[in-house]
């Protein structure tokens, strides 16, 4: 499989690039990043003879499917990482919750976040390219709060990779900033900025363009990579849960096989919603992704209205902080498959000079074929929070967004799956505060009051960060970061 630029090429760089080369080298051309020429038409039976396999067989022959230039055993390897979540026979489990409502728990991994689905078997995979080119790598990292501690956490020590991991300071939970600042590994460098997840994601953004940054670091002898979702090998991992867990449903009576369904997504940065739309492009057969947002319902106003305006806007802090984003990075590659380049270039130039662009009646058409939307606020989370929780069912503020547009996106009697993304664990005060009322809980009080409400115990890597000394303690203006990256270096 051959993978092509978003917003066309530039004349300087290769027009098709292997897997491998866009993993290690995640920009393209005018800013663009890297999306796959064509994909793998799997069909039914492929559906059919995977009924009975488990996660890594499925995972194994997807990426078959895609043809990617990674050696047969470091895939193993990578995938071997699954059998250290909680169930190795099964790392994501999908519950039942209401009738027509399944939650598929994609937070069972070290971290307790969905990023490490895609994060611990993508570390193991460009460590080993870089280690098989004999190169050192840069891994940037931006993060509002789940990206961070799954790339700290998968690439601490690996050979021939060093990571900048960059997080707003007061925009994450207490929970995920002690996952990232009590990491001491040698190769890690965990920096606080004052200001939001977008300025984060800027900066690194603009790190990964720049030919001077660049020039700097291979005076070093350093090549530069990214561990978020513009990098495909994030979002090749994250097409396969979709897949289990339709397949989890059919084997749970739930359907039969080739029924549609909804799938429920909550929304930031996008690359979860954009696996899922991969997999209906390669034959999963869904009905519309719905797309949850919080406050920052940016998503909501694309989908609805075809305008992306970040005109007189600024990141509002909700409850649900790792959906604190504005500018989705993953909405260029849907642009692009939809659109085509030149379409796509055009609209992303707009957004990054005047803060906005308007789609066409038709492109509104095309998006609303596939998405629909809406936001949830943070009373109405913790409402959604409190009333699952009465039916045997403890979520985070995240997952309780999906539960707004599950009840107001569907227009058929189809069964939904909603992605739960975060462990409860990681935003204690906001759960105890819904279920008992209590305020201004810090987190391990609130821990341990949900876990006497709920008669579950807090699991020992989140108790134990609460013990542990902090070991990364800068926090900088943004206009800083390039500095202490290479002072780190």
């Amino acid at each position: 499989m051959k993978f092509i630029e978003t917003r066309g090429n530039d004349g300087q760089r290769p027009s098709h690039i292997n897997f491998s080369e866009a993993i290690l080298g995640p920009i393209s051309s005018f800013g663009g990043i890297y999306s796959p020429e064509s994909l793998p038409d799997l069909g039914e039976d492929f559906l059919q003879n995977h009924l009975d396999k488990d996660y890594k067989t499925l995972a194994r022959d997807l990426l078959a499917a895609f043809e990617i230039d990674i050696d047969q055993d470091v895939i193993e390897k990578a995938l071997s990482l699954y059998d250290e979540f909680d169930d190795n026979n099964n790392p994501v489990p999908v519950n039942k919750v209401y009738d027509d409502l399944y939650v598929s728990e994609l937070y069972h991994g070290p971290t307790r976040a969905f990023k490490d689905m895609a994060l611990q078997p993508f570390g193991l995979v460009l460590s080993a390219l870089a280690q098989k080119r004999n190169e050192n790598y840069l891994i940037l990292a931006a993060t509002s709060g789940d990206t961070g501690p799954a790339a700290l956490e998968t690439f601490k020590n690996r050979e021939n990779v060093q990571v900048a991991c960059l997080y707003p300071e007061g925009g994450t939970s207490d929970v995920q900033r002690l996952q990232m600042v009590t990491e001491d590994a040698k190769n890690l460098k965990v920096i606080g900025i004052h200001g939001d997840f977008d300025d984060a994601q800027k900066a690194l953004k603009q790190l990964l363009g720049s030919d001077t940054f660049k020039q700097k670091l291979q005076e070093k002898n350093i090549f530069l990579s990214a561990a978020n979702s513009v990098n495909f090998g994030r979002i090749i991992f994250q097409t396969i849960y979709h897949i289990h867990s339709y397949l989890e449903l059919v084997r749970q009576k739930a359907i039969t096989l080739g029924e549609k369904v909804y799938l429920n997504v909550p929304s930031g940065n996008f690359g979860n919603a954009l696996g899922g739309y991969y997999a209906i492009q390669m034959g999963l057969p869904v009905e519309k992704i719905l797309i949850a947002s919080n406050n920052n319902n940016i998503l909501t106003q694309l989908i609805k209205t075809g305008s992306y305006d970040l005109r007189n806007k600024s990141v509002i802090a909700t409850t649900s902080p790792a959906m604190d984003i504005l500018k989705s990075s993953n909405i260029e590659r849907i642009l692009f498959d939809l659109f085509g380049e030149s379409r796509t270039r055009e609209l992303m130039l707009q957004l990054d000079k005047e803060n906005h662009y308007q789609l066409t009646d038709e492109e509104l058409s095309e998006i609303q074929k596939i998405f629909v939307a809406d936001y949830c606020n943070d009373d109405e989370g913790k409402k959604y929070i409190k009333d699952a929780f009465a039916k045997g069912y403890l979520m985070d503020p995240h997952t309780a967004t999906c539960f707004k547009a599950y009840e107001t996106c569907r227009d058929k009697p189809l069964k939904t799956i909603v992605y739960s993304t975060a462990e409860w664990t990681k935003f204690s005060p906001v759960i105890a505060n819904a279920l008992t009322g209590e305020v201004d809980t810090h987190d391990l009080d609130a821990l341990k009051s949900i876990a006497k409400e709920a008669s579950i115990e807090i699991p020992g890597v989140i108790s134990d960060l609460f013990e542990k000394e902090i070991a990364q303690k800068t926090v900088i203006d943004k206009e800083n970061i390039e500095a202490e990256i290479l002072s780190f270096l």
